[in-house]
Parts: C-alpha cells; sequence; structure tokens
C-alpha cells in the first residue's frame, strides 16, 4: 500500500547569527519588535565598554590626561572666539597669553606627573611659605601691580602672574601632608586645627587685603575639604561652616559692589543697567544659543554686550555658540572629572594621596559649578573662574598642576603600580615620554598598630596597648597593663616571651633549662 507523499514544509531562511530573517511577508509588529530590541542593546554595549575600559590598571591616569587635554582645548578655543572682538591690541593678544600658559601648564602638568611622593611630601612646607610670602609682597606699592582697584599680579617679562592662584596649589598639598603626618583615627582635636587653620586665616587675611573675595571663598573650600575628609567631628565641622558662611556675608555686604549684586540676585534691586547688567545679558546669551547653538565665533553677547565674557562669563558663550547641547556635554565633563576623582581617592592607600585628591576634586569641581550657578541665575556673582575654560594664565598654569597631581595619585593606586613595575619604553620617543615605575605605598610601624602612643595623649587612653614609652635613657621599662595597672606575673611574662630553640650536644643529652647552678 502505498501512502502519499506529503509535501515539505519551506524552513524559513536564518542570518548568520541563526535568527530567523525577516521576510517580506513578515508582520509589522514583528519588525517593530527587533527594532525596539536593537535600540536596547545600545545602552548594555556602551555599559559593558565602560566598565571594561574602567577594568584596566591604568584607566584613572588616562582619564585624568585626557580630561585635561579636552578641557585645555576646550578653553583655548573658547577664549579665542569671545576674545577675538577685543577693543584694544590684537584680536589674538588675549589668546596667545592664554596659550602661552596653556603649554607652560602643560609642561608643569608633566613634571607634578613625574614627581615621587615622598619629594613632593618634602616640597610641601616650602611651597606653603613662598606662596605666603608672595601674597605679602604683591601687596606692597611698586612690586604688585594696581588694576581696577585690585592689587593681585606681578609683571614677569609681560606676563601677569597672580599669587592668590599658586597658594591653591600649595594649600591642598600642604594640608594633606600635614593632616596625613598624623594618626587620622587617634588625632585630637588641636592636631587637626593647628596649624592648619592659623595658616589659612593669615592666607585669607593677605587675600582679602587685595582684595579677592572670590579667591578668599575657594581658601575656605580648600581648608573645608581637608577638614571633612581628615575625620573632623561632624559637630565641630558644621561650626565651622556657619561661621565661614557668616564672615562671608558679612564681607560681601560692607562693600559696596559685592551688596549691589546680592541685592540684585534677592529681587532688591531691580536696575537692568546697574548691578544686575552682567547676569540679565548671561541669561539673554543662553536663550540665543537654544538648542543647538548659533554656531562657533558667532556669539552676539561677545560684541561687549556681556562685560568679562572671556573671563567669569564664559559659560554663557558656550551655551550662545554650541547651545544646550555643548553646554551639557561641558557639565558632564565636570561631573565625570568630579567621579574619576573621588575614584582615584577611594582607591588609593597612601593617607596622604587620598587626601590631596580628594581636596583636588573637591575644589575643581566647587568652582566650576559655582561659576555655572551664577551665569545661569542661581547663584550671586562671586567672580570664581570656570576652571581650564575661563581666560587667566595663572588659573590655567594651576588647574594643570593640580590635574597632574591627580593623575600622579591615580599611577599610585595597588593595580596600577603592579601593572607598572615591568614595563620598559620601546624607542627613543617612548624613553622620552616614560615616565618612572611608581613605588608601591608602605604603611609606617606606627600605622599598623605598634601599640606606641601619641606624644599629645597620655597612654591611659590607649586600650588594650601594654607598652610604654622607651625612657630616656634608652631603657624599656617593666610592661604594665594600662587598664588595671598591676604587674604581669611571672607565667604571663613567659608566655609573652618567646622560647629560644634547644640546642643538642653532639653525642649527649640536650642541655636542661636553665644550665648549671
Amino acid at each position: 500500500m502505498t501512502t502519499a507523499a506529503r509535501p515539505a514544509k519551506d524552513t524559513p531562511a536564518k542570518d548568520e547569527s541563526g535568527s530567523p530573517a525577516p521576510t517580506a511577508g513578515a508582520p509589522a509588529a514583528e519588525r517593530g519588535n527587533r527594532e525596539h530590541e536593537s535600540l536596547l542593546a545600545w545602552p548594555k554595549v556602551i555599559g559593558e565598554a565602560f566598565g571594561n575600559l574602567l577594568a584596566r590598571p591604568t584607566a584613572s591616569f588616562h582619564l585624568v590626561l585626557g580630561m585635561a587635554l579636552v578641557l585645555t582645548v576646550l578653553g583655548l578655543v573658547m577664549v579665542l572666539s569671545a576674545s577675538s572682538v577685543a577693543k584694544d591690541g590684537s584680536a589674538y593678544g588675549l589668546f596667545t597669553t592664554q596659550l602661552i600658559f596653556a603649554v607652560l601648564g602643560l609642561l608643569v602638568f608633566y613634571i607634578t606627573v613625574r614627581l615621587p611622593v615622598r619629594l613632593l611630601r618634602r616640597a610641601a612646607g616650602p611651597m606653603i611659605v613662598v606662596t605666603t610670602i608672595l601674597l605679602a609682597l604683591v601687596l606692597v606699592p611698586g612690586i604688585g601691580t594696581l588694576s581696577q582697584g585690585a592689587r593681585r599680579w606681578f609683571i614677569v617679562y609681560g606676563l601677569s602672574i597672580q599669587p592668590s592662584e599658586l597658594v591653591k596649589v600649595a594649600l591642598c598639598v600642604w594640608g594633606a601632608h600635614l593632616l596625613a603626618s598624623r594618626n587620622r583615627e587617634g588625632a585630637t582635636l588641636t592636631e587637626l586645627l593647628v596649624p592648619l587653620i592659623p595658616v589659612a586665616a593669615l592666607i585669607s587675611l593677605l587675600i582679602l587685603l587685595e582684595p579677592n573675595l572670590s579667591t578668599m571663598i575657594t581658601i575656605a573650600i580648600i581648608v573645608a575639604a581637608l577638614l571633612w575628609f581628615a575625620g573632623l567631628p561632624l559637630r565641630v565641622f558644621g561650626s565651622f561652616v556657619v561661621s565661614g558662611a557668616v564672615i562671608a556675608v558679612v564681607l560681601a555686604l560692607i562693600e559696596g559692589y559685592r551688596s549691589e549684586r546680592v541685592f540684585s540676585f534677592l529681587g532688591a534691586i531691580d536696575d537692568p543697567q546697574g548691578a544686575g547688567f552682567q547676569a540679565r545679558q548671561a541669561l539673554y546669551a543662553l536663550a540665543n544659543g537654544g538648542i543647538f547653538g548659533v554656531g562657533l565665533g558667532q556669539s552676539k553677547a561677545k560684541w561687549h554686550y556681556l562685560p568679562n565674557a572671556h573671563n567669569d562669563f564664559i559659560f554663557a558663550i558656550v551655551g550662545e555658540e554650541l547651545g544646550l547641547v555643548g553646554a551639557l556635554i561641558l557639565i558632564g565633563l565636570f561631573l565625570g572629572l568630579m567621579l574619576i576623582g573621588m575614584r582615584i581617592a577611594l582607591r588609593s592607600q597612601d593617607p596622604f594621596l587620598k587626601l590631596m585628591s580628594s581636596t583636588i576634586t573637591v575644589l575643581i569641581t566647587a568652582q566650576a559649578f559655582i561659576n555655572i550657578g551664577y551665569v545661569v541665575g542661581l547663584l550671586p556673582v562671586t567672580g570664581i573662574q570656570l576652571p581650564l575654560v575661563s581666560a587667566g594664565g595663572t588659573s590655567t598654569l594651576t588647574m594643570l598642576a593640580m590635574l597632574g597631581l591627580l593623575a600622579n595619585a591615580a599611577r599610585h593606586e595597588p593595580e596600577s603600580v603592579a601593572a607598572l613595575k615591568h614595563v620598559k619604553p620601546v624607542g627613543w620617543r617612548a624613553k622620552l615620554l616614560h615616565l618612572p615605575a611608581p613605588v608601591a605605598y608602605r604603611a609606617p610601624r606606627d600605622a599598623k598598630g605598634s601599640g606606641r602612643p601619641r606624644r599629645s595623649e597620655p597612654v591611659s587612653r590607649r586600650r588594650g596597648s601594654t607598652r610604654r614609652p622607651i625612657a630616656s635613657g634608652g631603657r624599656a621599662t617593666r610592661p604594665r597593663t594600662v587598664e588595671t595597672g598591676a604587674i604581669p606575673t611571672i607565667e604571663q611574662s613567659r608566655r609573652r616571651t618567646p622560647r629560644a630553640p634547644e640546642r643538642r650536644v653532639r653525642g649527649g643529652e640536650p642541655p636542661r633549662r636553665g644550665g648549671r647552678r
């Protein structure tokens, strides 16, 4: 009996991945689902790529290097665009000065990356002393240059140098070295505050005499960051913050132009041609930019409608020429730099590098968002510059130096130290730019729990410690228990004393313990 052959079913064609390929008769809903799945796969792919990037041992160092280069180039382009309509001198005069300081800053960046941590800590004291002396010298008539009612600059070979910017780097390094030199867990309140607070007060006083309230605010931010990450008690830290805020408000209200800015921000003064002129013109520039901007170099606000367009209010020019998209990208760069800096601080084992990198990160981030805040109208105008983007030679130099220190801390992460230990350059170019291998951090003996009491703290406050300080004659005293003060018994002493290995005498029994009597 024969059976009729069944007609073979058409097997659907498959693509390279093995999934059925869409045919002409496939439903539209199925094609829509495939497109939706492909769109949802992009965030996953980007997340995996970013995770692989961060998993590399030297990822932090390369990210800091890339951020520094991108922000520096963007700042040069925007300074060229904003300052090309200058009334006096060449259209490229301010840009040329900024370019010179940017090149010098990249050189300083390279030098600070190469510096050994031990040498950097030794130079912390001389740095703070020299910069403080420069702050005092700039106030002397004939040495410091008076401009717009303030004496803040030195003129060296035609270039203006602002010592109040240099002192920021010195205070970050010296403050981190000072607080890291003490045992943070066992340090007293006096050890945390002295001599950091007196030196910071002296620096603030010299800056206030220039006068320069905006830089004084940044000095307060540096000190607050140092004390916070050093473990200052929350109650004491809060009292310092409140006191600093009260002092800042009083200083802002004393001076006429400062008080007008504050009252204009609060709405008490409505003068579009007076105190609120800059803030209002900045908002006009941002509104004119729209989403995608009017184009690079096509700003209208920079044609003397917005004062200091190349300096304090350069973010308004960024928003006008590059639009909302460009402004958000710039904000994203600073947010990324903040996350990278905190990542470096968390991964560092050296307390000095932890304090320094976290303080530098807080300072750069705070300056950026204070500047952006008063440009968009969320804060009163303070005059704090946008790091690496605003025109200002000394500011660009110091910011690149700070980023160099941050990159140096990134190279001293444990994984980076292990990866760079046996790297050898190949070729003359690689040897020319080769950086020395970082040295792994080794905790000092006191930090490993040796039980040695601190000088400023009595022995009785160290619970569980069974050692006393070495006497002046160099002989150790008999150990006593700290909590009870009793002398340990003979059995306890024998348990603590390691037994020496017994030596066997050839051809006889081992000698008895104690020998002959």
